[in-house]
């Protein structure tokens, strides 16, 4: 049973979004409970307090940080039930071997993230918290009123209690899971007609090609982009299959950490995390964020650095939230190409993916699709995705943005290698960008 007055707590407050209310005002409720969720979960957490010690609560942000590796390292103490980390994936890998995902332990949904590089990942997630996510959630996304009648299909490698949550008397919840062929995913979503589809870029993209082509014929009234970093090209191609603006959620086994507002722009749900900008040099309003959630004690989340790359927008977003508006998610740290400088081999200039997105969907309109994986210090191999009597025109225009974005980098241009689109929608994730060579 979920729990009522939290659900309502969140909801409403999703739908406030901040409201207008000035920044700074904003920032001093958000501090306060910040400093009170710390010295909670100090309480309740053996990990946190030793690896505190005896800082105080209003000087959290000297508080050294975690990852994902010291979090799995100390999973046992960090969390406040003492839920061991046997019994969390002993639970979590018979529902991935079953396709059953209901099993939890007691109260507690346990979920299994392998998140893009495969390095796996557990989250443990409250029945209070599970409410408060739902109202959240249905607060900022759902395109209609709680009390209207909708139907929503998502499609995730791995379903859960979490997304269960929100299911009602008013709204039914379809789950697509990602390891079944798409073509029954196709047939059963024009059966379902869903209100709102929630999906990954790659597989929004698979529905819109069977949008355009007349095999599917669906109207809903929001869609929204999950699990993989959407892509401009991705952004275009499936905004204007289905004539709307293309909503995001930005989520991970850290928490519900932004979304789109109605003029679909993203922005932080900073009425859930505290975010910290870990500016990266040389890249202007590019940060990793470093999370503490303040509306998780079961497994709590303070100071973790992520992986990501994120970019601030240079506009202020005309919704009037006071919470930070992103341009866009770039993608994984780990994703950053290194090329040797032009003068010394020795200084390794960092290419961020952004640069190499726009060099090669800018270098002709006849890319469809696109992968950059770096295999080598001096070697890309480049995925096009083409009309048949295309392929030297384009690839010529991709080497010459590529040579180009290396003159103005200062960096050595990689031997480049040329193959044709390979990526299958399933349970591996989408990544546009990827390094696969260690520096």
């Amino acid at each position: 049973m979920i729990n009522a007055i939290t659900f309502i707590k969140y909801y409403l407050m999703g739908r406030r979004r901040g409201g207008r209310t000035d920044r700074e005002a904003f920032d001093r409720i958000r501090e306060r409970r910040v400093v009170r969720h710390v010295e909670n979960v100090r309480r309740r957490s053996a990990f946190y307090r030793d690896w505190w010690g005896p800082i105080p609560a209003e000087q959290w942000r000297t508080f050294p940080s975690i990852d994902k590796t010291i979090m799995m390292e100390h999973f046992d103490r960090l969390n406040t039930l003492g839920i061991t980390r046997t019994q969390a994936f002993a639970v979590s890998d018979a529902a991935e071997n079953s396709r059953n995902f209901k099993p939890a332990i007691g109260d507690v949904t346990v979920g299994l993230s392998s998140g893009t590089s495969g390095n796996r990942g557990l989250f443990l997630v409250g029945g209070r918290e599970r409410a408060g996510w739902a109202g959240a959630m249905l607060g900022k996304m759902l395109p209609v009123s709680l009390f209207s009648r909708a139907s929503i299909a998502f499609f995730l490698r791995a379903n859960s209690i979490l997304y269960e949550s929100v299911r009602s008397r008013r709204l039914s919840f379809a789950f697509y899971d990602l390891l079944d062929p798409m073509a029954d995913h196709l047939e059963r979503l024009g059966r379902q007609q869903p209100d709102v589809i929630a999906a990954p870029p790659s597989v929004l993209r698979l529905i819109a090609e069977a949008l355009r082509s007349g095999t599917l014929d669906v109207r809903p009234l929001r869609i929204i982009s999950v699990a993989e970093v959407l892509d401009p090209l991705d952004l275009e191609y499936i905004g204007d299959s289905f004539g709307q603006a293309v909503h995001q959620i930005y989520q991970c086994t850290e928490g519900f950490l932004g979304c789109t507002c109605s003029h679909g722009t993203l922005h932080l749900n900073e009425d859930l995390v505290y975010i910290e900008k870990e500016y990266v040099p040389g890249k202007s309003r590019t940060f990793v964020p470093i999370v503490t959630d303040f509306s998780r004690t079961t497994q709590p989340i303070v100071r973790y650095r992520l992986n990501d790359l994120l970019t601030e927008s240079e506009q202020i977003c005309p919704c009037g939230s006071p919470f930070t508006a992103i341009e866009r998610i770039e993608g994984r740290c780990d994703d950053i190409f290194f090329a040797p400088g032009k003068v010394s081999e020795s200084q390794q200039v960092s290419v961020y993916p952004d640069f190499i997105t726009r060099a090669i969907i800018g270098a002709s309109s006849d890319i469809h699709q696109y992968r950059a994986v770096q295999m080598a210090l001096d070697k890309w191999r480049i995925e096009l995705e083409l009309p048949e009597d295309r392929h030297a025109s384009v690839e010529a225009r991709v080497r010459h943005a590529i040579a180009e974005l290396c003159t103005r980098l200062g960096c050595r241009i990689p031997k480049l290698e040329f193959a044709p689109y390979s990526h299958a929608t399933g349970a591996v994730k989408l990544r546009r960008v990827e390094r696969r060579f260690q520096p």
